[in-house]
């Protein structure tokens, strides 16, 4: 029995690390950091205007075209210094057609389909600016995201900077809209902080810049585009900053069933990238990244999910050797996990009938969350996760913020 309770505790221990307690270490750390003086990460200077190429990798969005063209034109940033790139790849619905109507707008087009990121690996070879930034062709930006991405590369340090992810919903109540916009909440919180640290732990797709000549090509199944070339980057030795001024705005799923589908093939992509950047496990070689690494990204990629499902069944051998009716540590925590799971059981039920319960959005999803690393590590293993998008499906027109 003493095995088995040092098991749990350490599971226990691991499972509240990677989704509590490196943010609660981070923001010790960085209050005490703040306290001697150390300073926050540069801010940049807003009187810095390179030039940039706006960069669209692009399947088959027509419905979108208008709107993120007219978007890029609108940006406060001087036009002349702007080129828009958009990289068409297998498109069949007339995108490329549409797009050469607009007479600023640069189109590369391949009718095989291929990938996104071998239209990213295609279309680099064109950029002959100092910072490409990245965006998706669903999204649309802040009026100061470009100004406010590129003063941060006035710091030589810096590689990569990311934008923020912004959720609209149209229903602002269905779970998958609240549990997406509590995630991504969350995350931007401890991107600000890994950013104060040393330097975020990924870009997101939606809105990232590099610059140009640090870029290197991806192997062409990748599955994470922006996770990969974000964090090749930091391994050279730059930094990946983050600025929540500059941000894309992009509609919630449709359901949950549709964030499923994104988040499983975002869990295969992970295990990916895992295996990829094997190199960055090494802390004796790249020290703060690789704990910010393992700690943000790693952990909730591999071994967290997996404890979490070894923990219910140790915890009823506990509780029984204990009395499972009585008041003891191990009776009460393996209460407390039924409850969380059937929360998340009761989030799904009443989800699915249209009752919404916004205290059972943070199980289900938490639940939704850990379910997609299981079936997309199956996925991985298989290897049938296509490199092509299979596009979840989004909300209608965004109406309210969520986050």
């Amino acid at each position: 029995m003493q095995a088995l309770e040092i098991i749990f505790w350490v599971a226990l221990g691991i499972i509240f690390y990677s989704y509590l307690g490196y943010g609660i270490l981070l923001f010790i750390i960085i209050k005490i950091r703040r306290a001697l003086g150390l300073g926050k990460p540069f801010t940049g200077n807003g009187d810095y205007e390179p030039e940039v190429t706006l960069f669209v990798a692009a399947f088959n969005e027509k419905d979108y075209l208008d709107q993120k063209v007219n978007n890029s034109r609108s940006l406060n940033y001087p036009s002349e210094k702007v080129t828009q790139l958009w990289v068409t790849d297998g498109s069949d619905d007339g995108t490329p057609d549409i797009l050469k109507r607009y007479k600023d707008v640069k189109v590369l087009h391949e009718p095989a389909r291929k990938g996104k990121i071998a239209a990213m690996n295609r279309g680099m070879k064109q950029v002959t600016t100092p910072i490409v930034i990245f965006s998706d062709g669903n999204t649309s930006l802040g009026k100061d995201s470009i100004k406010e991405i590129v003063k941060l590369f006035r710091d030589p340090k810096v590689g990569c900077v990311s934008g923020e992810k912004r959720i609209y919903g149209k229903d602002a109540d269905s779970a998958a809209a609240a549990g997406e916009g509590m995630y991504w909440k969350y995350e931007s919180q401890l991107k600000k902080w890994d950013a104060e640290l040393y330097s975020v732990v990924g870009a997101a797709g939606e809105l990232f810049a590099i610059r140009t000549e640090l870029w290197q090509e991806v192997e062409k199944d990748t599955l994470l585009d922006d996770f990969m070339i974000s964090l090749r980057v930091a391994m050279k030795g730059q930094t990946i900053q983050y600025n929540p001024e500059a941000y894309a705005i992009e509609n919630a799923s449709a359901n949950v069933k549709e964030e499923l589908k994104r988040k499983i093939r975002i869990s295969a992509g992970g295990i990916q990238s895992v295996v990829r950047l094997a190199p960055l496990l090494n802390v004796f070689k790249y020290g703060t990244l690789s704990f910010q690494y393992i700690s943000h990204r790693v952990l909730r990629w591999t071994l967290t999910p997996l404890l979490l499902l070894l923990l219910l069944p140790i915890n009823f051998i506990l509780a029984l050797n204990e009395g499972m009716f009585s008041l003891g540590s191990y009776p009460m925590l393996f209460m407390g996990q039924l409850l969380f799971y059937g929360a998340a059981l009761l989030g799904w039920f009443l989800e699915h009938r249209h009752i919404r319960l916004k205290a059972l959005f943070i199980p289900y999803y938490f639940f939704i969350m850990n379910l997609s690393v299981f079936l997309g590590f199956a996925r991985y293993l298989k290897g049938n996760q296509s490199v092509n998008w299979e596009r979840a499906q989004r909300g209608g027109t965004a109406t309210e913020v969520v986050a």
